[in-house]
């Protein structure tokens, strides 16, 4: 009895075999630069002509980007450096020109009554200050490109001296007195839009507020006033009682009165406290009333 030399090999799924060949790739000519085939009058709008990430066969220009420690800056071939930080070479003065020249249609006659800055003010008195961020970030928003800053001088508002009175009371340390301008800052919402209704509300809110009186205002005595009125106080009285002294008026028309440099000078002296200033104006005033060391009786 014979048996095989190799057992016999069970094949269940058979597969052909055949000679695979490597597929040979073939690299591309790269061209050369563009910058080698540009002339020195070339368009540069044509080139460059809107936002786009740095491109070094394009720019003709041997910028350098980078830290390399002992040695130089890499070139601007293959250069992550400056394609990652935002570019400006669409903006040349001829692009703007250009673009200048492409939006005059759509632009309109300048407005007449305009003409200086003393009319702006006078037409629009409210200065709103925003801020626009440029930076190297993923996204191209900036927190701080929220906040809104809206100011206005005092003077440019009407009031009453009630309503006055409470309007600086209602925006508190945002006036500042030195300079007469009232500023709100606004950023408590996300979005630029919001922060500027937001502080247009609170300017318009403050306004309309400082005209209201409450009922209780009415009830208020004199140790209970915010600052020295002459028309509201007892001193008023005396004043005018030392100016009619040993005189019988018949009508009210006929009595003497303060006059109105002595009743600011006291007002400002009282108000604001007494200081070399205060004190030299109120006695002029004083003496100017009175008329000590004068020739009329």
């Amino acid at each position: 009895m014979s048996f095989p030399k190799e057992f016999r090999v069970l094949n269940l799924r058979s597969a052909q075999q055949r000679d695979v060949k490597k597929r040979q790739y073939k690299k591309a000519d790269v061209p050369p630069p563009r910058t080698h085939k540009m002339a020195t009058d070339q368009d540069w709008t044509a080139v460059w002509p809107a936002p786009r990430s740095f491109h070094p066969a394009s720019v003709p220009l041997p910028i350098r980007q980078g830290y390399v420690e002992k040695g130089s800056a890499p070139s601007k071939f293959a250069n992550a450096e400056l394609m990652k930080i935002p570019n400006f070479l669409h903006l040349t003065p001829p692009a703007v020109k250009q673009h200048c020249e492409a939006l005059k249609k759509f632009c309109n006659p300048w407005p007449k009554g305009l003409e200086t800055a003393e009319k702006w003010k006078n037409h629009f008195p409210i200065d709103v200050v925003t801020t626009d961020y440029c930076q190297a970030l993923p996204t191209i928003r900036n927190p701080e490109a929220r906040r809104v800053k809206l100011s206005i001088k005092l003077t440019d508002l009407k009031f009453d001296p009630h309503a006055k009175d409470k309007f600086l009371r209602l925006v508190g340390e945002r006036y500042n007195r030195e300079t007469g301008l009232v500023t709100i800052v606004a950023d408590r919402c996300p979005l630029r839009k919001q922060n500027y209704d937001h502080a247009m509300y609170l300017l318009t809110a403050c306004y309309h507020e400082s005209f209201t009186t409450e009922p209780w205002e009415a009830t208020k005595s004199e140790a209970d006033m915010e600052y020295y009125h002459y028309d509201r106080n007892k001193s008023k009285e005396s004043v005018e009682a030392i100016l009619n002294w040993g005189k019988t008026p018949a009508t009210e028309d006929e009595k003497l009165k303060a006059t109105k440099g002595f009743i600011t000078c006291l007002e400002q002296l009282i108000n604001e406290g007494e200081n070399e200033y205060n004190l030299n104006k109120y006695k002029e005033e004083v003496i100017k009333m009175l008329n000590i060391g004068g020739k009329d009786k």
